[in-house]
């Protein structure tokens, strides 16, 4: 499919950021709405963003804590598709060290980072994804995606030998985030008074890749998206900020833009569309973007976390009555995944797919 698709030259964002330049290549330059839209953000909302203790999930001591935090837990997938976690039992040295390792490789030579690229129809490598034609406005940014698991998914020729600790870190840190993933899962289950191993029971062997995103300085923000807004495909994304960097992360709430603000030792989860097809609606992915910053460079490191290509997936039976009947067909998940992939980025029009019509 690669071959057949024209998407003409792509400048490296990065190399522009650097270049100094004042003026913004048109191909990266948004159309009048989107440009519009990147005003309308509600900044007092940022502090109300709910954060989830997973350490009081866990324990499983203190009930009334537990119980309190499962509402919370319910609150934020219902009203925001959204949270951000902390005591999630991950390292945070190693937070640290897959944030220095992935910054390194950002700051690798081009032509040492070309020897990865992304194909055009393809999301895997370094590049920019979600291209299918010439004329398609670009985001002001530069990714490096990699699929973890299964092996099937891999391709071990985009896995960097520099630097030379990259693919170890990646493999320790995406053993934990899988780790703390299928536990933050369990719980989501149970407060949709499911029992707690039934996402895990139908996902099979869950799939797992990472995206890193660098979003370099830009002399005009105001024309450009660092990431188109957005829902993921996936059952639940994790995704790691870099302190100190300036708000470019944004979530979509009651129709406005709400910055989202680093937390010590957090990390940002989100709900995905498979999550929004199997609560048959009770909980709902979120719409998400990145936006630019004329004095300073971004990352952010995701991770995304989806059922094994070969499951059929549905609304849970458990979920569908008179009352609240099926949204969402039962579908394949590998051509759900097929689609969302093969589709440039469109706030949620991915998840028309599944949707009963």
């Amino acid at each position: 499919m690669a071959h057949t698709i024209k998407v003409g030259y792509i400048h490296d964002v990065q190399e522009l950021g650097n270049s100094k330049k004042t003026a913004i290549p048109e191909r990266f330059v948004k159309d009048i709405d989107e440009r519009q839209s990147l005003k309308n953000v509600n900044t007092s909302l940022s502090t109300s963003i709910p954060i989830i203790d997973l350490s009081k999930l866990l324990m499983k001591v203190n009930k009334d804590e537990f119980d309190i935090e499962l509402l919370k837990l319910v609150a934020s997938c219902e009203e925001w598709g959204f949270f951000q976690v902390v005591n999630h039992g991950i390292d945070l040295e190693l937070l640290d060290n897959f944030e220095k390792v992935v910054m390194d490789f950002f700051k690798l030579p081009l032509e040492e980072k070309k020897k990865y690229p992304m194909l055009p129809g393809t999301i895997q490598g370094y590049g920019q994804a979600f291209v299918f034609s010439e004329e398609q406005k670009l985001d002001w940014c530069n990714m490096f995606a990699l699929g973890v698991i299964p092996d099937s998914i891999r391709q071990p020729h985009l896995w960097p030998h520099e630097p030379v600790t990259f693919c170890e870190t990646l493999e320790e840190y995406s053993k934990e985030v899988r780790k703390m993933i299928q536990k933050l899962l369990g719980f989501i289950a149970m407060s949709l008074g499911l029992n707690e191993d039934t996402f895990e029971k139908m996902f099979g062997e869950s799939v797992q890749a990472v995206r890193l995103n660098y979003y370099p300085p830009c002399p005009r923000p105001d024309l450009v998206m660092g990431l188109t807004a957005h829902s993921d495909g996936s059952a639940l994304t994790v995704l790691q900020l870099r302190k100190d960097d300036p708000l470019g992360l944004q979530i979509l709430k009651d129709n406005k833009w709400v910055p989202v603000h680093y937390v010590p030792g957090a990390l940002v989860i989100n709900v995905g569309d498979t999550i929004e097809v199997l609560s048959n609606g009770k909980y709902k992915s979120v719409e998400h973007r990145a936006v630019a910053n004329e004095e300073r460079d971004r990352l952010s490191l995701v991770t995304f976390y989806a059922p094994s290509y070969d499951m059929e997936l549905g609304p849970v039976e458990e979920l569908v009555n008179e009352s609240m009947p099926a949204k969402y067909k039962r579908y394949n998940h590998g051509e759900y995944s097929k689609n969302y992939v093969t589709s440039k980025l469109e706030g949620k029009k991915s998840l028309d797919f599944a949707k009963i019509k």
